[in-house]
């Protein structure tokens, strides 16, 4: 009962929703880059927090040797199932042989193979989560590689008609508005640095991975601080701006505490625009209050509630 994988593609990990019971350890969280599309993937498949497969960029090639069922969710790698085009975001019965090839994404970067029952490698501190550079979690701690064995659960095939119109939910471009809450260092920064930091299109450096986004301009961001910073604890979406003066992201597989000025927060219901972008994608940045980012997610919240409760 497995998934043998005949080519991994660029980077294809596996992935949940995190590892958040030990950051105060040190552990880093890891988890799905896309949390709205990961999720959707597990709604559809009536489960919550299965292990499924990342994949990025470019997509791998997968024998499944068991029945099962799958979902494939976020951006569109023009799946191909036994020869025939397979839909995405909804559920897809799978017999034992078949074969699933995966494409290179036009638009968007990241995608999510999520299987019935999810992919059954061992817990890892209450996660099944890759984090490649202390090679914790996942399978094997790495991406996946040829002739890698992945263990599933079988699953009576159950065929179902739902399915859902991503674009309710998500969009897929590489260029974004990404909307953003001041951060702890916000007013150390100059006022030319502030407005300088709204106005501008940055674009997204190759340098970027699943720890975090280096974003890269013709401007410098300065501030005031005179000494260096207590490093304290740093999230999705902290932009910090280091001595260079050009911004950093932390995304999925960022670091638990950090030390460089922070100048904004994205906010939650923007990250998964943010897993989304390839390199060189643009991205301007605009200030809401808390309040509104809040609502903002709660609206989000609301709706992901309304596909569960529909498709249960």
């Amino acid at each position: 009962m497995t998934i043998t994988v005949i080519k991994p593609g660029l980077f294809s990990t596996v992935q949940d929703n995190g590892r958040y019971a030990s950051q105060q350890y040190g552990i880093i969280v890891s988890g799905a880059m896309d949390m709205l599309s990961y999720r959707i993937g597990q709604l559809l498949l009536q489960q919550e927090n299965g292990a499924a497969i990342e994949i990025t960029v470019v997509g791998p090639t997968l024998r499944f040797d068991v029945d099962t069922v799958i979902a494939i969710t976020g951006a569109n790698f023009s799946p191909i199932l036994n020869g025939q085009p397979c839909p995405m975001w909804r559920p897809v019965p799978i017999k034992a042989g078949s074969i699933l090839k995966c494409a290179t994404a036009q638009v968007g970067a990241r995608g999510y193979i999520a299987v019935k029952h999810g992919i059954q490698v061992p817990l890892v501190l209450e996660s099944r989560s890759t984090y490649l550079r202390a090679k914790l979690g996942g399978f094997n701690g790495r991406a996946l590689q040829k002739g890698d064995v992945l263990p599933i659960t079988s699953s009576n095939i159950v065929k179902s008609n739902y399915f859902i119109h991503s674009e309710d939910f998500i969009s897929f471009s590489n260029d974004v508005m990404i909307r953003v809450t001041v951060g702890t260092e916000w007013a150390s920064f100059t006022e030319e640095s502030k407005q300088l930091f709204l106005l501008t299109p940055f674009q997204l450096s190759k340098d970027a991975d699943r720890m975090g986004y280096r974003l890269q301009s013709d401007i410098c961001l300065t501030h005031s601080l005179q000494k260096d910073l207590i490093s304290e604890a740093v999230t999705f979406g902290t932009i910090q701006v280091p001595p260079s003066g050009q911004p950093i992201i932390l995304m999925a597989d960022r670091q638990t505490t950090g030390g460089y000025p922070k100048i904004a927060q994205v906010i939650q219901a923007d990250l998964p625009k943010l897993a989304q972008l390839q390199p060189m994608a643009t991205i301007r940045f605009t200030v809401i209050s808390l309040e509104q980012a809040q609502e903002i997610y709660i609206k989000q919240q609301q709706q992901l509630a309304l596909l569960k409760f529909t498709l249960h």
